[in-house]
């Protein structure tokens, strides 16, 4: 990204378009009713947990368990439906992350208000292609964003640039549904978005140091932090949402590892590891756990996900090696 005023140009067309929806979530809020918000994932829930904090007038729940993971094979329950209809606003990840919803929304609750936490980061992201100098692509794991309606891989919480955008997206969709805490909502955004614009330079300063810079995946959770960090991913091990690899294609992963000279297998917390660390095993490089913070307590603190990126920045310098210059 060039700039900050850049990486927010799409606001206002935000704003223009959400407040369209304006409706008797106000006046929920101007009765002094509290506004009911519903987080689809547990990534979008810490965030805006982090939006809304110190403002009385909305409270938060997860729709999901906070210890699922990707709902990518994920079923609406009878709880969810429950949760749904008592919602005034529900906050969804986007990009196809919550293929599961379909219209269930509006039938569970007609009136109730979504805020796209993906809105506009389309344009950001072609708008960063552009700025990337031209050459050679690898597209090895492409087939993780083509499994998903929007054509864009989903997994946008995983970088810290990316979270600060929908941090924003966020709070201008609660300040036209809860005005009296608009103010409040866009400080707490800014602020939060700084701490992630900060943490994503720490990462990318780290991608520079780091001794090799080529890395297996579990699946493409991590695209958006290793693009922000300058990581080559050369090969994903769960390729397709839900499903293991095959023997052939555990042997081709391996033969990717010696042919690219990869640095290590990273696994993570919310998959069963058996497979990398066989592949692992098997190339002759290191396997450890990265955190892509898509799980955790539900009452974690709000800084969980800064501690999180900061334990993996451990795992990476200490797995891949840190230059001696660096």
């Amino acid at each position: 990204m060039k700039t900050q005023s850049r990486r927010l140009s799409w606001v206002p067309i935000f704003v223009l378009i959400i407040s369209a929806l304006l409706s008797a979530v106000e006046a929920h809020a101007a009765a002094g009713r509290r506004v009911s918000l519903l987080c689809t994932t547990y990534p979008v829930y810490q965030i805006t947990r982090n939006v809304i904090d110190g403002v009385k007038t909305v409270q938060v729940d997860l729709m999901i368990s906070s210890e699922l993971g990707c709902p990518h094979d994920y079923s609406l329950t009878p709880q969810d439906m429950q949760r749904l209809s008592h919602a005034d606003v529900l906050i969804i990840n986007g990009l196809g992350m919550e293929g599961f919803l379909g219209a269930t929304v509006m039938k569970a609750n007609p009136g109730i208000r979504v805020i796209d936490s993906s809105w506009g980061i389309r344009e950001v992201l072609r708008s960063q292609e552009e700025d990337r100098d031209e050459g050679p692509r690898d597209h090895s794991h492409d087939k993780t964003r083509q499994e998903h309606s929007s054509g864009l891989n989903p997994h946008l919480f995983a970088s810290p640039r990316m979270a600060a955008l929908i941090a924003v997206n966020i709070a201008e969709g609660l300040a036209l549904t809860d005005p009296a805490g608009a103010a409040a909502y866009r400080k707490n955004a800014a602020a939060y978005a700084a701490r992630m614009n900060r943490l994503a330079d720490e990462l990318a300063d780290l991608g520079r140091r780091l001794r090799n810079n080529r890395v297996v995946t579990q699946h493409g959770v991590f695209d958006y932090l290793s693009r922000d960090m300058g990581l080559e991913v050369v090969a994903v091990i769960r390729a397709h949402p839900g499903q293991e690899p095959s023997a052939s294609e555990m042997l081709k992963i391996v033969k990717t590892i010696r042919q690219k000279k990869a640095g290590a297998v990273f696994l993570e917390p919310q998959f069963p590891v058996r497979i990398g660390l066989i592949i692992a095993k098997e190339a002759g490089v290191p396997a450890a756990v990265l955190d892509p913070t898509a799980t955790g307590r539900q009452n974690a603190s709000l800084d969980y996900y800064e501690k999180v990126m900061r334990l993996n920045m451990d795992v990476l310098s200490k797995t891949l090696g840190v230059k001696k210059d660096g």
